[in-house]
């Protein structure tokens, strides 16, 4: 009975929609005002000591167990999720269930471990659920009628133009997946580029891409850490989804790597998932999906910016735009989960599923965001146009 009282009252706070709860006794219950539209189906209890240690971790556990159901409508995991963010008492956002975080560390040696655990799944996994060009992070939708790969590549020119580059000039691509960015840098835009990765994978497959291209005299791809390139700099600097994996600890001395590396009057369009309301991790997201993970604060990441001798330029959110990219990630991974339950196993789809609608719950709700920091080493936009127009100016100089 204690249980049900525990529940009771973590339920009766948690949504801004009307929410039914089937226990495990064949009990129900609606939390909220009308009627449900979303029906969480409990088989089991989760001890109230998990739940105390970190509700959305027991929860999420529970979830990928299968002794929690969450029926009705498209994407029902996001719906109820959102909710829960909407509401300062839920479980994922009280502090008084989220007493315990998984440890982390972010030495050399474990941030390649942790980048192994979660890009190194296999590139055939990603090719089910990511378009054509695998690439893993925010796309972005000029259109409605955009499709993901589409999107995608708006995405890159949208990031290379913003550097405003000059042909034959010099680009580091930190943390270069699978290597758009930086090829597309090479053939469009005449750059010189160099990627750095601590995923095997994506390192082998760039290579291949290089030599499919003939691309061996503008462009390489490196197996190393962003922290061991030395005194070499570069004109340019682009990193995309990478802060959100060096760790709190070490977001000054990421920022002061961009500081280093960029030539003097050198420009940076630095992307990556921060919280608007400060910096956060998630127990769950930390345990299984992203080992190492936190989201920065936009004042944290500006602080570090300003205090490595940067100045920004622009801030562009595009929290919108991922929210779209990972409603078709999940989309896409729906429509293949056979294939996938044959890859790992039926409690690997539950997990991955629930880690994408999270997220575009997350990102629908506003609890993160994704911002684009534009920024220089020197006087800002002082090696750039005068105003934004030359970031959609599609007669861009190409190589």
């Amino acid at each position: 009975m204690l249980e049900k009282k525990f529940y009771h009252t973590m339920f009766s706070h948690s949504f801004n929609i009307p929410v039914r709860v089937d226990y495990w006794d064949h009990t129900e219950e609606t939390y909220g005002t009308g009627e449900p539209t979303i029906t969480i189906k409990m088989k089991k209890a989760i001890p109230v000591r998990d739940l105390l240690k970190n509700a959305s971790l027991a929860l999420g556990e529970a979830y990928m167990r299968g002794d929690i159901e969450v029926l009705g409508g498209t994407r029902p995991l996001q719906q109820l999720i959102a909710a829960a963010y909407a509401n300062a008492g839920s479980f994922m956002r009280n502090k008084k269930l989220m007493r315990f975080l998984p440890k982390q560390s972010h030495t050399e040696h474990k941030s390649k471990e942790d980048i192994h655990s979660h890009y190194d799944l296999g590139n055939d996994f990603y090719k089910l659920w990511l378009d054509p060009t695998l690439t893993y992070s925010c796309a972005y939708f000029e259109t409605p009628e955009d499709d993901l790969y589409t999107a995608q590549m708006n995405k890159v020119h949208h990031i290379i133009k913003k550097l405003d580059p000059q042909p034959g000039k010099t680009l580091l691509d930190i943390g270069c997946g699978w290597g758009t960015l930086m090829l597309t840098a090479a053939k469009d835009y005449g750059l010189h580029v160099t990627g750095i990765t601590l995923s095997q994978e994506q390192y082998d497959y760039v290579n291949a891409r290089i030599k499919e291209d003939g691309l061996e005299d503008v462009a390489e791809v490196r197996l190393e850490d962003y922290r061991e390139l030395g005194k070499e700099q570069w004109d340019y600097i682009t990193s995309v989804g990478m802060f959100e994996h060096v760790g709190q600890e070490n977001l000054g001395q990421y920022f002061n790597c961009v500081q280093k590396y960029l030539k003097d009057d050198g420009v940076a369009l630095i992307h990556g998932i921060t919280r608007q309301q400060g910096g956060a991790n998630n127990g769950w997201l930390n345990k299984w999906i992203f080992p190492g993970g936190y989201v920065p604060g936009l004042v944290e990441n500006t602080t570090h910016i300003i205090e490595n001798g940067l100045q920004i330029d622009d801030m562009e959110p595009l929290r919108r735009h991922y929210q779209k990219t990972v409603e078709i990630w999940d989309k896409n991974f729906n429509e293949h989960r056979a294939e996938v339950t044959e890859m790992f196993d039926e409690r690997f789809v539950r997990m991955w599923d629930l880690y994408l609608q999270a997220c575009a719950a997350s990102f629908k709700s506003g609890n993160i965001d994704v911002i684009q920091y534009l920024i220089s080493k020197g006087p800002s936009a002082r090696m750039l146009p005068m105003t934004r127009a030359y970031m959609y100016d599609d007669t861009h100089v190409h190589a």
